[in-house]
């Protein structure tokens, strides 16, 4: 591929250099060696005919027997183009090795591949050579995985500074592709010119929204807008989509240096950049090369691609900066149109009737008055190719050298000689609740995720790190000397002695002679881990360890906490190692607490917990875990709670989360290490948790965090109850961080409380962290056209209502949540029948997409149902908040109503508390519920005893079946309770 060039002009910037330098600098950084090397092929001509003509193939055919002269003439009849006799065979070289490498990754032979090929080939259309390319490459590669292999999803993420129209046309009306492109446009100023390469341009017919167009508006922008582009639109959108197949149409003229992009995109951020990607599709990502005209750039960021492709650890960041108004306007005009179709754009507040978004551009539609495209009509006949590229300086280019000399030499490519080490001790088995076998902190949790790391060939895989007791000096650090003398004195006390001590049966705690001891091995094994890491010996690291730690506090053990692990492994990490900035991300169900006091006013310190909270009545049952606490002094900003409230989250609602809170404030604070409190609680079919979190859901978090701090991330144990959730969780995450792919997910479908929850954190910490600075009101399409309406009519005028518009454009409001998407959009997101969409398929471009179509789906609705009609339509006969069962199993574990009948005053048997308790309908104890201090869970685990009957609500629960129950075996008890309570009999 090094034989096309353009034979007459030397210095013409699309060189064989192009392939040649990048793959001499992934050679000199060994990574050449690391990969399987593929047979180079030629495409057949009936490949080619996949996306063009045929008369286009014998055009390019017919070059290879020109004269110079000639092909100085056909130099001129294609815009930015050039060939040579050798080109048209490179040509089918690069399509047939971008086939190649594609074929590996469908048929499992490789995981994922880079296609160091070319000339490049994404503005190459239907019968048209464009913009150094010839044939194009993605897209011949993308329709022969549709018919060759079936796919059906295949997700194309075009980041060359320059949009690809040829492959926009290829896929416009296809709703199998999901073409993504971020490009330079400057309102249409831009090479290529074209009208169709702007926001507004979402697809046709069934492929409506899916085409994405990401322009740019100004030149010079950075790692931060790129990053704001990705976080906020392509990687949504991308999980929505979930797509089977990932080509990269990977340009490096954004890079800095690259003369003819003038943006300033490092290039450790393609690293990040294909970090991100590879957790779609099980990590079947195909990078092809497109342009890229700084040769020193261009081979940086390509050998830092295939560093990622290889999963090195990603470089090491600067903190992100706040995102440009001109790149916030484009995401947010981007949203603006995309919302119908995708539902995962609901974080944007509603305009009011005459108010405006603060960035102007939003409040409006292209085109750009005066802006003069290139159409069908006025494209010129010849092109004077000669001078069409841009020549930087002698100076300039020194200047460009020095920064990029700068960059490569700041930036760390070390990685540790073992991927992922571990720590488990059986010691650890040791501490147990002596009078409450069941008890939910139990030896097993350990040993089963033990087990599982057997079972599934982790653990030899790991390097295996020795455990080790915790110092005092050690803890000292965290807790005060006192609170660290009392647990020690536990060793001398008898076992009745530890039962007796109110203070701790009020906390969730439970001690024996063995507990002080575990929780120094358990907080001095995450200190081993935390040292292997930042040693360099291994890059992460797994703790499988007990007692759990993150709910400790100073000078008080609770919540089967005793020792924060996760604070002393901080201040540990700060004293030995100097480490400047740590991320602690607590995904435990429970709020920690402990953690967040020891931080509080730390800005050093960045502590982001994921909690169940339900308004302040979850464990621990404070309103320090409300989203509302930020920390305070110089940590103000630097505590983020995201306090789910109502509903049972799970994946969804964790990815969400993720996507628009955690990993954008996450890579503006660049921590050097990432410390999870990895409780698995929140798992799905965990009995204190009642969340619904799968082991996939837990790898993707784990993947996401592993792209910050140059990979040093260390995952700590704390809670988690159910034996088989938490071992595959956990050993899922171990999974993730050893370099396996993602399991595959479902699109993430968050329900309206998880949404509400994320929108409530990011109002309040929009003024700490820039990265959120998206959470604005937007207009919807009626909005904006009833805007430019009134404007038309001249002030004073008040023009038609949007309501009217709406009326006359479309029956279904943008205002409205988005249906869910599926693998294939439903007929009813094309246009209204007789539209035309302009400027697509062809070219030239129309004056822009008919903005109807913009509105959404179009077509009749019928008269709105009412509550009764849908409780009817499912067949529910009465009107609970929860449909309650009308039959369980456990139903016949239910005995007879004692003769004493039932005290609705008797406190909780173990901790007396009169708060909210539950009676056991099987042996009519009586124990407090979960929100409390979880004794009637706990009972419930341990007697097997399943259905109780709460006494603040008379409500009887199956923890069997997990549903409230409804059944006249039940009448009875709540008859007497209802007696009890209120003094009367039930109506």
């Amino acid at each position: 591929m090094t034989k096309h060039k353009c034979d007459w002009i030397p210095s013409y910037p699309e060189n064989p250099s192009r392939i040649t330098q990048p793959y001499a600098r992934c050679s000199e950084l060994g990574l050449v060696d690391r990969c399987r090397r593929l047979q180079m092929r030629y495409a057949t001509e009936d490949l080619v005919t996949l996306q063009h003509s045929e008369e286009l193939v014998e055009k390019a055919k017919a070059t290879a027997n020109m004269t110079l002269e000639e092909l100085q003439d056909f130099f001129t009849k294609y815009d930015s183009f050039y060939c040579n006799n050798a080109s048209f065979e490179c040509a089918l070289a690069a399509i047939g090795c971008t086939l190649e490498t594609m074929e590996h990754i469908i048929q499992e032979k490789v995981r994922n591949g880079f296609a160091l090929i070319r000339p490049p080939g994404h503005h190459s259309m239907h019968n048209e050579f464009c913009g150094y390319s010839i044939f194009n490459n993605v897209a011949i590669a993308a329709k022969h995985a549709l018919e060759a292999f079936n796919l059906d999803r295949i997700l194309i993420v075009d980041w060359d500074v320059h949009h690809g129209q040829g492959t926009q046309y290829a896929f416009y009306d296809d709703p199998r592709v999901l073409y993504f492109s971020i490009h330079r446009y400057e309102n249409g100023m831009y090479w290529p010119n074209l009208r169709e390469s702007d926001y507004d341009f979402t697809g046709k017919g069934k492929g409506k929204g899916y085409n994405i167009n990401v322009p740019l508006n100004k030149i010079g922008m950075t790692d931060s807008d790129y990053f704001a582009v990705l976080q906020q639109i392509l990687m949504p959108v991308a999980y929505e989509y979930r797509p089977q197949l990932v080509l990269v149409s990977s340009g490096y003229d954004a890079a800095l240096g690259c003369p003819e992009g003038e943006m300033e995109v490092s290039p450790s951020a393609y690293a990040h950049f294909i970090h991100m990607l590879g957790s779609l599709g099980q990590g079947r990502v195909c990078v092809v090369l497109e342009g890229g005209y700084c040769i020193k750039s261009l081979s940086e960021g390509c050998a830092l691609t295939l560093r990622s492709l290889l999963n090195d650890p990603c470089p090491l960041l600067p903190p992100l900066q706040e995102p440009s108004d001109s790149v916030t306007e484009t995401i947010l005009n981007v949203i603006k149109v995309l919302h119908p179709y995708w539902s995962c754009f609901r974080y944007q507040k509603s305009l009011e009737v005459g108010e405006l978004c603060p960035f102007d551009d939003v409040n409006t539609l292209p085109p750009r008055p005066g802006v003069e495209f290139i159409t069908e009509e006025n494209r010129p006949h010849t092109y004077k190719n000669d001078d069409a590229y841009p020549v930087l300086s002698d100076e300039d280019t020194a200047a460009l050298d020095k920064r990029i000399d700068a960059l490569i030499a700041e930036t760390s490519l070390t990685f540790a000689p073992h991927r992922t080490c571990m720590v488990f001790d059986a010691d650890m088995r040791a501490h147990k609740n002596m009078s409450f076998k069941g008890h939910p902190e139990r030896p097993d949790r350990i040993s089963r995720i033990y087990n599982q790391h057997i079972e599934w060939g982790l653990y030899g895989r790991c390097l295996q790190v020795q455990s080790r007791l915790a110092t005092e000096e050690e803890l000292a650090t965290v807790h005060s000397e006192a609170y660290i003398s009392k647990i020690k004195d536990t060793t001398d006390k008898t076992q009745q002695e530890l039962d007796n001590v109110m203070e701790w049966r009020m906390n969730s705690i439970f001690v024996c002679k063995d507990t002080y001891r575990c929780a120094l091995l358990s907080c001095g094994s995450v200190l081993s881990v935390v040292d292997t890491v930042l040693s360099g010996k291994a890059q992460n690291g797994v703790a499988i360890v007990r007692p759990p730690g993150h709910h400790a506090e100073c000078d008080k053990a609770m919540g089967f906490c005793f020792f924060n692990n996760v604070a002393v492994a901080v201040k540990y990490a700060q004293n030995k190692f100097g480490v400047k900035r740590i991320l602690i991300l607590d995904w435990d169900v429970h709020h920690g607490n402990g953690t967040q006091h020891q931080f509080q006013d730390d800005p050093s310190v960045l502590f982001i917990s994921l909690h169940r909270y339900d308004n302040g009545g979850f464990y621990p049952a404070s309103d320090d875990g409300n989203y509302t606490k930020v920390g305070s002094g110089d940590g103000t900003g630097y505590n983020i709670n995201v306090s789910w409230s109502g509903g049972f989250m799970g994946d969804s609602e964790y990815i969400s989360a993720f996507q628009q809170i955690v990993m954008p404030v996450a890579y503006e604070f660049a921590p050097d290490l990432v410390l999870v409190s990895a409780g698995f609680d929140a798992a799905r079919g965990d009995p204190l948790g009642g969340y619904d979190i799968t082991p996939a859901g837990y790898g993707h978090m784990t993947h996401m965090l592993s792209g910050l701090a140059n990979g040093r991330v260390v995952v700590l144990l704390e809670g988690g109850y159910n034996l088989y959730s938490i071992a595959a969780s956990m050993a899922t995450c171990t999974s993730v961080l050893l370099g396996d792919q993602c399991p595959t997910m479902p699109a993430p479908q968050p329900c309206q409380n998880a949404v509400q929850t994320i929108c409530d954190v990011l109002d309040v910490h929009q003024q700490y962290w820039k990265s959120l600075k998206f959470r604005v009101k937007i207009p919807t399409i009626a909005q904006v056209m009833d805007m430019e309406e009134k404007m038309k009519q001249g002030p004073g005028s008040t023009g038609p209502s949007v309501d009217e518009v709406t009326e006359k454009m479309s029956s279904t409001s943008v205002d409205e949540a988005p249906a869910a998407s599926t693998d294939t959009k439903e007929e009813s997101a094309a246009p209204p029948d007789g539209s035309e969409e302009t400027g697509a398929g062809a070219a030239g471009g129309g004056t822009g997409v008919a903005k109807e179509e913009l509105m959404g789906a179009c077509g009749g609705s019928e008269a709105p149902m009412t509550v009764s009609d849908l409780l009817k339509q499912q067949n529910f006969e009465k009107m609970y908040a929860v449909q309650p069962l009308t039959w369980c199993p456990h139903l016949e574990t239910v005995q007879p109503l004692p003769a004493r009948g039932l005290d609705t005053g008797d406190p909780c048997d173990v901790c007396g508390d009169l708060s909210e308790n539950w009676v056991c309908l099987v042996c009519y104890k009586v124990f407090c519920s979960r929100f409390v201090n979880e004794h009637m869970l706990f009972h419930g685990i341990e007697a097997g005893h399943l259905m109780v009957l709460s006494y603040a609500d008379l409500s009887v629960w199956c923890y069997g079946c997990d549903h409230y129950v409804d059944n006249q075996v039940i009448y009875p008890m709540k008859k007497a309770a209802h007696r009890s309570k209120f003094g009367e009999d039930l109506p």
